[in-house]
């Protein structure tokens, strides 16, 4: 144990340091531990604090959320595990404080139960010692991730996937002694609750880089344990324009993604000018990336799932035509089934499953449009009609598919064309919607029942949704001229 210096983990006036001084007057043996405990050393942020604690660590958590204010809940009763949430400033994230007794009932034993050596340091709370029994600071130094035990993975499989996303997030090499036993453990990874998976996943994709960590993911084989159906794509052969076979275009497709995400942050604009896209930087999209979904997840992490779930309907599909031409006929829609399942496998939410599919399932719509003309407005108002909001992250991701597809053999004139047809799409979308997207209702069914006599049922929607063609076009602009239209198509027995 050596004297550190205390202000590195608790700031002078932070929150932190105000529980720290709460839960030290209480007279609790508690330790800081940790992702909190090694972020502070590397002289990283956190946005939590874990505490392990001799003793009673429910009791010990409602006291300090009794005392601050703060929402609390049982992440774990029967292992005596609690979470204080502290909400900041609109627009913060959360502060999380989770306190959990000491597994074997020493700090000692806690310890020896962890993944990674990096993660196995401690702090005393009265002294401002560091207790570090594994060699995790040398690691630290080192930029090793190694793990703690041998039976690491074993206690929880989960700990495979976590050991390539720490090495992504820290830049680190996987030792090989610890390499070799995230192998062995492969197969138990199935035994993982699919909750836990998910969340896992998707804290990988959230970070920079996430087509290297799937490359990884796929060279362990946890790839196929987890996502078989993307661990399929490879050696799936393509015909030209494709560079690459599916399963490679698929990492290059979730690559282009995240270079897109990025550039489109505010101060970004070098980026998007490098990229040619500089005629979407009036639009707020990182805003719209930014939104989160009802399973908490943003809109830019499910865009990146949605690019490596893009052509799971391709192996299912695979044709080769009399001259050799490899075609993928409606792999769209095999795919978006294929993706909602998968997403519902792993516990997404409602929201989440339909959002992918309907990106899925319409991901080559943008590209359609730019083969010919710029679309129409009636074509700009029947993507959306059934894209709704998620017609913007299609249109992103027709842009990282285009990429991915051409690579190095980039034709800058096609290249500009699907920029221009994602220019028009989001023009109307964010600026021109009640004229083109969402047109004011002039007619009601009550009106076409009550005027022609027709009777409830599929045809009063498909009249109305004429009527509303034929706004954005510009045909009709009144309920008269609107009831007009609907005579004349009945007339015509259309």
């Amino acid at each position: 144990m050596t004297e550190l210096d205390m202000p590195r983990f608790f700031p002078p006036g932070s929150l932190a340091e105000r529980i720290a001084c709460f839960v030290r007057d209480q007279g609790v043996e508690a330790y800081l531990v940790g992702g909190c405990v090694r972020d502070a050393l590397l002289g990283r942020s956190s946005h939590d604090l874990d505490f392990v604690v001799i003793g009673r660590a429910l009791s010990i958590a409602r006291r300090v959320a009794n005392h601050f204010g703060a929402a609390f809940y049982a992440l774990d009763a029967e292992r005596d595990t609690g979470r204080v949430i502290f909400r900041q400033g609109e627009g913060q994230e959360p502060f999380y404080v989770d306190f959990a007794a000491a597994r074997g009932g020493s700090l000692a034993a806690d310890l020896a139960l962890r993944d990674f050596t990096i993660n196995a340091i401690a702090v005393r709370l009265d002294g401002a010692q560091v207790v570090d029994p594994h060699g995790g600071r040398v690691d630290l130094s080192a930029g090793l991730l190694r793990a703690v035990s041998d039976r690491a993975f074993r206690d929880d499989p989960l700990r495979t996937m976590r050991a390539v996303r720490l090495a992504a997030e820290l830049g680190f090499e996987i030792e090989p002694r610890t390499e070799a036993l995230l192998r062995q453990a492969v197969p138990l990874l199935g035994d993982v609750s699919a909750e836990r998976a998910r969340d896992e996943l998707c804290k990988l994709l959230a970070l920079p880089g996430a087509a290297h960590s799937l490359r990884r993911l796929s060279e362990f084989g946890l790839l196929a344990v987890l996502l078989p159906e993307v661990e399929a794509l490879r050696g799936v052969t393509q015909s030209a324009p494709h560079q690459l076979d599916v399963f490679e275009h698929t990492l290059e497709t979730v690559r282009w993604a995240e270079e897109i995400i990025a550039a489109v942050q505010p101060g970004q604009q070098p980026a998007l000018e490098a990229l040619g896209l500089s005629s979407l930087s009036r639009f707020p999209l990182a805003v719209h990336l930014a939104e989160r979904t009802s399973g908490g997840r943003t809109r830019a992490v499910l865009l990146k799932l949605a690019a490596l779930l893009h052509d799971v309907g391709k192996p299912v599909t695979r044709t080769v035509e009399p001259d050799g031409r490899i075609r993928f006929r409606t792999h769209e829609q095999r795919g978006a089934t294929l993706a909602a399942r998968t997403l519902t496998r792993l516990r997404f939410s409602v929201q989440e499953v339909r959002l992918v599919q309907a990106l899925v399932a319409n991901h080559m719509r943008s590209m359609f449009m730019s083969a010919r003309r710029l679309p129409s407005r009636r074509a700009i108002y029947r993507f959306f009609r059934d894209t709704g909001e998620a017609g913007v992250d299609v249109a992103l991701l027709a842009l990282a598919d285009h990429r991915a597809v051409w690579g190095a053999a980039l034709v800058p004139e096609r290249w500009a064309h699907l920029v221009e047809v994602v220019t028009l799409l989001l023009t109307h979308w964010y600026e021109r919607r009640e004229r083109t997207i969402a047109p004011p209702k002039l007619i009601s069914g009550r009106d076409l029942m009550e005027r022609f006599g027709l009777e409830e049922g599929p045809r009063i929607g498909e009249l109305l949704e004429a009527v509303r063609e034929a706004q954005v076009m510009g045909q009709v602009r009144t309920r008269e001229e609107a009831l007009a239209w609907v005579e004349r198509i009945l007339i015509a027995g259309e």
